[in-house]
């Protein structure tokens, strides 16, 4: 299943930061599709609950976003239109600034891609 989410709405000076982000929740890993502003690699893994999806960089792992009431190991869920709060991670020494994360679309072929997005896919 691969799902297209949709960062925005952040509590922070800039009213134009958000996200758009691809999940791949059978590889869990995710994929960033579009940004502006907000500091996110281009994917990563995720690490996943049923209270919350963690985004985490690729190479050290860190948390970047929490992604609060995202169950992406529900049987049923997620479904277009779902959407909660996010916690985006900007740095250490900063605390998380809060948004929303809604589900724009969700892919349940089971069907390999044409291009692989993971660097390590190679």
């Amino acid at each position: 299943m691969r799902i297209t989410l949709h960062l925005d709405t952040f509590e922070c000076a800039e009213p134009s930061v958000y996200a758009i982000l691809w999940l791949d929740r059978d590889a869990r890993k995710w994929s960033r599709e579009g940004h502006a502003v907000i500091d996110l690699p281009e994917w990563g893994t995720l690490a996943l609950s049923h209270e919350c999806t963690r985004v985490l960089d690729a190479t050290d792992g860190d948390a970047r976003c929490e992604l609060q009431g995202l169950d992406l190991l529900a049987v049923d869920g997620p479904f277009e239109g779902e959407s909660g709060r996010v916690l985006w991670h900007c740095g250490a020494d900063r605390a998380p600034v809060v948004g929303q994360w809604h589900v724009q679309w969700i892919d349940d072929t089971d069907c390999a891609p044409e291009h692989g997005v993971f660097a390590d896919e190679f």
